[in-house]
């Protein structure tokens, strides 16, 4: 069962946990090797709590992973430095930078 096909389960995020960001980011053409397009996502855990992730099929032909890589490190870098905003705004303080290995 997915988060999507059951809304009214939700996450749990625990307590007590870590507060640290952490991101994720990649891309892949393996499967449309035809047609050049990549698949991309993203994965955020607050501690070793996911939060927020996303996959999508890009529309975009790019010649080279390392290019879809960078564009896609570009969407988790505004995503992160706005949920950082959030979490200081709700006054959860994040001790470190966010790596993204």
């Amino acid at each position: 069962m997915t988060v999507k096909e059951a809304p009214g389960k939700g996450l749990f995020v625990q307590s007590d946990g870590d507060l640290r960001l952490n991101a994720y980011c990649d891309a892949d053409w393996g499967g449309y090797l035809q047609t050049r397009h990549f698949t991309t996502g993203y994965f955020v855990r607050l501690g070793d709590s996911p939060i927020f992730w996303r996959t999508k099929k890009l529309q975009v032909v790019a010649r080279y992973s390392a290019e879809t890589e960078y564009r896609e490190m570009t969407v988790i870098v505004s995503e992160v430095i706005w949920l950082r905003w959030l979490l200081r705004e709700l006054g959860v303080s994040t001790p470190s930078a966010t790596p993204l290995p």
